[in-house]
This record gives C-alpha cells, sequence and structure tokens, in this order.
C-alpha cells in the first residue's frame, strides 16, 4: 500500500452518500489554491481515469476550461464518459473553496463551476480546509498519520520529494520520522552513500544529470549527513574526509571498499592527496585508506624477494615465512581487489611453498617417495603455480620467480637425483598393463593430456563441489613420461599382438593413433571424437557399452605458453570438469579419468645438460633416443614397451635443451606419479567446507573456511536460503587462504540476527552459521 494507493481512496471516498436519504453527488471538486499537487497530477490521473482538470484545453490529457467540465460532466462528449458508480473528480489547481462559495463574486471563468458545490462533494479536510501534501500525509482525520517535522526546509524538501514520496510504501514511512534529510534522501534515490561516492567519482556528470531539485536535495542531504556541500566544497576536500573515516564517512569507506572498480575516478582523487605522517608505529587500518602507502609496501616487498636469490634455501623460507606476517593483512585492504596488491598475494602461495619445502622427499625407495609425494609432496607444485599465477608485470615477475627458485629449485632438484639413485628398473615404476586393467566395462574413460598431481587434486576438489564422489589414486607414468609412450600404457588394450616393440618414430609410440582407436573397438570399447566431447548437451550417445574419450589441453598449453599455464589452468580444469559431469548426465555410472605424465615448471628456465645432436636420433626436452653404438655418460633407461631398447634421461631436473621452463620426459616425482580419479554420482548440492571462524569489526564480517574455497562467495542474509534477503551490496568471493568479507551498511541492523551462508559457483548454500549483526562470534 502508497500514499497515492490512500490518496485514491480518499478522494474517491469523499464521494459517499445514504441512498436513503441523499442523491448521489454530481462529482467531487479538489480545490488547491496553492497548485501544491500540480506537480504529481498527471501521477495521479494514470490511476484515477475519472480525474479531471481546469486549464488549458486539452482533451488528450483530460484538461480543459470549466465549460468543458461542465460538458464532461453532462456527458455531452464523445470520448469521456462515467461510470455511475464512480463520479468525476475534478482537480481545480489556484482554485480554492471559498473562491467557489462567494458565487457573486467568482470569477466569469469558474461561473460554470461555481453550482456544482451544491450539485457534488468536496473534497476537504475535517476543519473544510484544503488538503495539502503535508497535511494529507501527516493528519491524523482523514491522512496517513506520518511522524513529519513542521520546519520550513521539510516543507520545501517534501514538495519535491512527491513524485517519488507518492510511491513509497507506506509501511516504511510509518516507522520513521521525516525531515527535509528524510524526503532530500528519497528525491536522490533513497541511497545517498552510493550518490556521494558518485559524486566523488564523477563531480561534474553528477550534477549534469540531475534536476535542479534533486541538486539541491543531494548538497541538503550530504551537508546534513557528512558534513560537506557539493555547491561549495571541491570532490578533492571530500575525499579527504573519506580518508578519515569519521562519524557517517566510515560507511562511506566500507561502501566503497565494496565495489572499488565502480570509482576509478575516486581512487585518483585518493593518489593525489599526500598522506599524513603515521609515526614510527602506524596503525594497519591507518595505512590500508593510502593507495600510495600500500604502493611503498609493494615496492618493500619486491626488493625483499628479490634479495632472496643470495639466500641458501633454509634461509630463505624463514624470510618468506616473516614476510608472510608483516604483508598478509593487505590481501584485506581494497588495494588488493583492485589488483594493486599482487606480491601481497603472492605471499600466501609462497609461505605455503616453503613451509612443504622444509620437508625433503629425497629419502627412502621410490615407493616410499611416492607416498610422501601423494600425501604432501605436491602441494609445492601448487604453490607454484598459485603464485605464478598472480604475476601481472616484469617486475612481479622478476620477485615471485626469484622467490621460488630459492626454496623451491632445491628442493626439486635433490628429491629427483635421489629417485634416480635408487630407481630400480623391472621393480619401481608402472608395470606392462597394470595400468589399463584397472578399466573397467560399463564406465567411461576420459584421457587428460598431462594431468599433473596437484592438477588432479583441483580438478578432484572442483568434482566435489558440483556433488559427485571420487575415488582419486596415484600411480607411476610409464616410462620415458611423454604422451607417446604413457597415453597407450594406461588404455584397455591389453594382450594386443599390433602393439610394436620398437618405438614409432620421435614419439616413443608403440602403435599409430589409427591403429589405437581401431584395437580400443575391437576390444568393444567405442571412441568418443572431441566434437562428441565438447557437445554433449547436443548428444545423446549409447552408455551401455564402454567409452575412451580424450579431452583437455593441459600439456599443450604448458609446452605453448611455459610457466603463463598457471594462470589459465584453472579455467581448463573447469573445462574438464564439466564435461565429467555431463559424461554421467549421459548415463556412465562412473567416469575413470587418467593420463599420461606429469611435467616440470621452473620459472626462469631449468639447466641444461649437454648431449651432442651426434649422438642421438631423436632428442626431447628431458629424454632422448641414442643412436645405435653411441657412448655417452648420460644414465640409460629402459622403454616401458620393450625393456631391451633403452632411452637417455637427463639427470636431476635438467634438459637435453636451453631455455626450457615447462617440460617432461624425465625420472621425477612431478613427472612420474600420476593421479587417477574414478567420478561417480550426479552432480548436487554437497558441502566440501567447514566455516572456522566468524568474526565481527564494527559492520564488517570475516569468515574464514577449512577446505577448498575456490569459486565459494560470502553473503549474509536475514534468510540463509532467500537471496532477496541480503544484508550487503553483493557477495564476496573467496581470497587465497579461505578468507572473504562483507560489509552490513545500515546501522540500525547492529544487534539483530542474520546467517552468514556459503555459496558454490551455482549460488547454492553449501554451508551457514548464525550470527548476530556487529557482534562477537
Amino acid at each position: 500500500m502508497t500514499p497515492l494507493d490512500q490518496l485514491k481512496r480518499a478522494i474517491r471516498g469523499a464521494a459517499a452518500y445514504n441512498p436513503d436519504v441523499q442523491a448521489a453527488p454530481a462529482c467531487i471538486l479538489w480545490p488547491d489554491r496553492e497548485r501544491l499537487w500540480e506537480p504529481v497530477i498527471t501521477q495521479i490521473q494514470a490511476d484515477l481515469p475519472e480525474l479531471l482538470v481546469l486549464g488549458d484545453y486539452a482533451p488528450e490529457k483530460r484538461s480543459g476550461p470549466a465549460i468543458w467540465l461542465r460538458c464532461a460532466i453532462a456527458g455531452t462528449l464523445e470520448d469521456t464518459t462515467f461510470d455511475a458508480e464512480t463520479p468525476p473528480i475534478l482537480y481545480l489547481p489556484g482554485v480554492g473553496r471559498q473562491d467557489l462559495r462567494a458565487v457573486s463574486e467568482c470569477p466569469e471563468a469558474l461561473k460554470p463551476l461555481a453550482e456544482l458545490q451544491y450539485r457534488g462533494v468536496i473534497w476537504t479536510q475535517v476543519n473544510a480546509k484544503d488538503w495539502t501534501p503535508l497535511a494529507f500525509l501527516s493528519s491524523q482525520q482523514g491522512g496517513l498519520g506520518l511522524d513529519i517535522s513542521r520546519d520550513s526546509a521539510t516543507r520545501q524538501a517534501l514538495l519535491a520529494a512527491l513524485p517519488r514520496l507518492l510511491k513509497e510504501a507506506i509501511t516504511d514511512l510509518q516507522s520513521r520520522h521525516l525531515n527535509a534529510d528524510a524526503f532530500n534522501t528519497l528525491l536522490t534515490g533513497g541511497d545517498p552513500v552510493r550518490d556521494l561516492l558518485d559524486w566523488l567519482n564523477q563531480p561534474e556528470a553528477m550534477k549534469d544529470g540531475m534536476s535542479s531539485h534533486e541538486w539541491r536535495a543531494f548538497c541538503q542531504v550530504c551537508h546534513s549527513r557528512f558534513g560537506i556541500h557539493p555547491d561549495r566544497d571541491s570532490a578533492l576536500e571530500a575525499a579527504e574526509k573519506l580518508t578519515q573515516r569519521q562519524g557517517n564517512w566510515k560507511t562511506v569507506w566500507l561502501r566503497f571498499t565494496e565495489a572499488p572498480h565502480r570509482y576509478p575516478q575516486l581512487i585518483e582523487q585518493l593518489r593525489r592527496l599526500p598522506p599524513p605522517d603515521l609515526g614510527l608505529f602506524p596503525d594497519p587500518e591507518e595505512i590500508a585508506v593510502w593507495p600510495q602507502l600500500n604502493q611503498q609496501e609493494e615496492e618493500r616487498l619486491y626488493y625483499a624477494l628479490c634479495e632472496l636469490d643470495n639466500k641458501p634455501a633454509h634461509q630463505a623460507r624463514e624470510r618468506l615465512e616473516a614476510l608472510e606476517s608483516e604483508h598478509c593483512m593487505r590481501r584485506d585492504w581494497v588495494w588488493a581487489d583492485l589488483g594493486e596488491s599482487p606480491l601481497a598475494m603472492a605471499l600466501a602461495p609462497l609461505a605455503v611453498l616453503a613451509k612443504v619445502t622444509q620437508r625433503s622427499l629425497a629419502g627412502g625407495q621410490a615407493e616410499d617417495m611416492r607416498k610422501s609425494y601423494a600425501s604432501e609432496g605436491w602441494r609445492a607444485d601448487d604453490a607454484v603455480l598459485r603464485a605464478l599465477a598472480e604475476v601481472t608485470g616484469q617486475r612481479q615477475q622478476e620477485a615471485i620467480f626469484t622467490a621460488i627458485r630459492s626454496v623451491y629449485y632445491h628442493w626439486s632438484d635433490e628429491a629427483a637425483r635421489h629417485l634416480q639413485q635408487v630407481w630400480k628398473p623391472g621393480v619401481d615404476g608402472l608395470k606392462r598393463g597394470e595400468a589399463s586393467s584397472h578399466a573397467r566395462l560399463g564406465e567411461c574413460v576420459l584421457f587428460v593430456d598431462g594431468l599433473r598431481l596437484d592438477c588432479g587434486k583441483r580438478l578432484a576438489q572442483r568434482l566435489a563441489r558440483r556433488g559427485l564422489e571420487i575415488q582419486e589414486h596415484t600411480t607411476w607414468s610409464a616410462l620415458p613420461s611423454v604422451t607417446g609412450t604413457g597415453k597407450y600404457a594406461v588404455a584397455p588394450i591389453l594382450g594386443s599382438e599390433a602393439i610394436n616393440d620398437e618405438p614409432e618414430g620421435y614419439q616413443f609410440t608403440p602403435i599409430t593413433h589409427h591403429l589405437f582407436k581401431k584395437l580400443l573397438r575391437d576390444h568393444g570399447w567405442q571412441v568418443l571424437e572431441r566434437r562428441q566431447v565438447e557437445q554433449l548437451h547436443k548428444e545423446t550417445l549409447d552408455t551401455s557399452k564402454p567409452a575412451w574419450c580424450e579431452f583437455g589441453d593441459i600439456d599443450h598449453a604448458g609446452h605453448d605458453r611455459g610457466w603463463k599455464l598457471a594462470q589459465h589452468l584453472d579455467d581448463m580444469l573447469a573445462e574438464v570438469a564439466e564435461r565429467i559431469q555431463a559424461l554421467l548426465a549421459q548415463g556412465w555410472p562412473q567416469v575413470r579419468v587418467v593420463t599420461d605424465h606429469g611435467w616440470l615448471l621452473l620459472p626462469g628456465e631449468l639447466s641444461k645438460t649437454e648431449l651432442p645432436a651426434s649422438l642421438v636420433d631423436t632428442k626431447w626436452g628431458r629424454c632422448a633416443a641414442l643412436k645405435q653404438g653411441a657412448h655417452t655418460e648420460v644414465a640409460r633407461f629402459p622403454w616401458y614397451w620393450n625393456e631391451q631398447v633403452h632411452f637417455a634421461l637427463a639427470e636431476s631436473i635438467d634438459c637435453f635443451k636451453a631455455g626450457e621452463t615447462y617440460t617432461h620426459g624425465g625420472l621425477s616425482l612431478q613427472e612420474c606419479v600420476t593421479p587417477e580419479l574414478v567420478v561417480t554420482g550426479t552432480a548436487g548440492l554437497k558441502s566440501t567446507v567447514v566455516i572456522d571462524d566468524l568474526v565481527w569489526k564494527g559492520l564488517r564480517c570475516t569468515l574464514a573456511l577449512e577446505g577448498d574455497s575456490d569459486g565459494l562467495t560470502l553473503d549474509l542474509r536475514r534468510h540463509a536460503a532467500d537471496s532477496a534477503s541480503s544484508l550487503v551490496l553483493s557477495a564476496k568471493p573467496f581470497k587465497v587462504g579461505g578468507k572473504s568479507s562483507v560489509v552490513v551498511e545500515d546501522d540500525d541492523l547492529e544487534g539483530k540476527t542474520a546467517q552468514a551462508v556459503i555459496l558454490d559457483s551455482a549460488g547454492q548454500v553449501i554451508a551457514q552459521r548464525t550470527t548476530t549483526i556487529g557482534g562477537d562470534n
């Protein structure tokens, strides 16, 4: 119910009569000497088709002089007829009730209407005065009874805001004291904080886009609420108040931090302001306001990371952990959301890298190393990729490359050397037919080229968030760790006599691709082409037979992009997850995800091992096929498909080619310990995270999760399942480390109960916790 609804009811109610003793009124006269209703009369006419206006002749607007109104009432006009139950309403701007009562003194233009005061009724207050907007809204007798101030500023603001006021919900108006500030706020859109930020961002455009009434109302709201006047104060002066965050300006700052990308010019205003002297031990909250000081911290961190180049690995790890303690809070600053703290963002995975690499994997036998790597060691590789994903420019690249190499190179090198020393050909590694024996009839096998173990872990987390069940296993890849050898080792083609004992060409492959597909079909497997896999939503496939399919370009992207693979990996894994879900939706009871090999990735390139071209038939980054009779000190290992055929393998994590950042083919944990995932179920709601901590600081709620938080967002709602009940400007994604924060802008909500909800990428609630806004939870 709105004031306009009540206004219509009140005016029409004036025609009520007792049919036993009275005749129906011919019309309802609505006098308005001061013309206070005139600016909204067209708006009211839209809801009152029987409303006619005294004025210039404009029948299309239901307006005309007195004689036209008389004709309309009499029904002599073709386009003007009225329901017998709904008498016409005549709005009389500039005419008061007294003007009509003195018939002898009535102006000639009004005389045709004078006698209608006897045949009709006049809509007036109980004291016989004209209804003004203020009287109608505030009167307890016949009006709405709202609590409205009576000062001159409020009267003016009410009239200016009247078009919008008529459309407001009465229940919202009844719960407030309405003064000039309230009406000015309504006139400017009802969100003074947003309007102020828009003005700070584009002062001239904001003014040009407002009417004079709206601009005047906006200035008055700014003056009363924030202590600035846009007509007298500059945006730069207002920006300085923003940095101080005192009083209502604290809410403005919090709103700015919720969506800083909306205000690029405001950010430039802040850069123009000189930061204050914050002393020797400044409050981090004070530093957080200033982009210049954040940039200084980034510069300090840049030099600190570059200095790690001269430190031994154990000291570099200690230094990374100390830097993380110093800079971790900057990831919660607004400048991180704006991409201005890439090094602070990279520190989170770099600290994980430092922690994981404290434990060497160079110990025990090969199988012991595999178990250690599958348990925790893979997290180091994952941390390297996450740190590289934060690189945004040459300086960040230099610092992050240096930090990674300072702790990761020695750790990887040491593990690879030890693995190669303890490796027992014929005992360790993948046995002939071992991987392909896992395949089961009735399943779909999805081959993903280059799905390293840490990538498999990320993929499993994505699938779990979709509500799927995943069984994870690790195995050794076939040697050498290249696609030509490893892909066919995990395929269901056991016992085929078509497999060659000599590798085909430079790929170390025992079979041609054409023959491979024929063998699969001969073994009862259908082969899905890539086109079919990409368009599963358009295909209906035969799920009564097992299927082999291939999808994913991780290895190809690694060779093409080098370290920049890290910045595209999540998108590629998301596509793989979608294909797996689509395959299950087709009807296969399970999808088995297999791969051929992992890979080494070291920013700044891997070291080169010399192997003269005259000694080799084929040379890859990490392995080579030697010419018959060639003599070299390089280690040799038997080929998976024929132990009598050997290949040369580069030492440690070195390469036979210079300038390699991404490569594979050798013997290391990263290249040779590969994942296998068995995925079942149908996608649905499933929580894979636990809310670890929830803290209020003022009206900012910060929540920490245990578990994988990639792709999740935080919202605060009155009702957990109702997105329309959100109490914040927008849900916020979780950052690296599993933290997110949102701000409640309405101070009146402090102390109220709310639900902190965790949403997945589809917007479904996967976890929630009840909290008290502004409380200690």
